[in-house]
């Protein structure tokens, strides 16, 4: 059984930077893909970034595209989110999620992106941006 904890949320000042961190747990091979996903107040869970626990392969939102980031340790049972120029419009719930026994194209993908694609979810961490 997989378990994900996500960590690193907070209350930042516009214009500042976090680095959220999914650390999971019981992870087997079939285990390949780790994404993290945004809820604002109000709004539905939307896909954010994803990658490929084993060859690295990255996914990232467009409209968040060089300001979020993602990366995994070297045995790809920790994901990291790194968010700069932070904005009021980042403030939400940050969770990240895994599937299993895609193929290593998958992250290509807009299906990464997708939340309906994820079984294991973690219980999020909160982040506020706010002067």
């Amino acid at each position: 059984q997989v378990t994900l904890v996500e960590s690193g949320g907070g209350l930042v000042q516009p214009g500042g930077s976090l680095r959220l961190s999914c650390q999971g747990s019981g992870f087997t091979s079939r285990y390949t893909n780790i994404a993290w996903f945004r809820q604002r107040p109000g709004e539905n869970r939307e896909g954010i970034s994803c990658i490929d626990r084993n060859v690295g392969t990255t996914n990232v939102l467009n409209s968040v595209k060089g300001r979020f980031t993602i990366s995994r340790d070297n045995a790809g049972n920790t994901a990291y989110l790194q968010i700069d120029n932070l904005g009021p419009e980042d403030t939400g719930v940050y969770y990240c999620a895994t599937t299993t026994d895609k193929p290593r194209t998958w992250a290509h993908t807009r299906q990464c992106l997708s939340r309906h694609e994820y079984e294991t979810w973690g219980q999020g961490t909160r982040v506020a941006v706010s002067s």
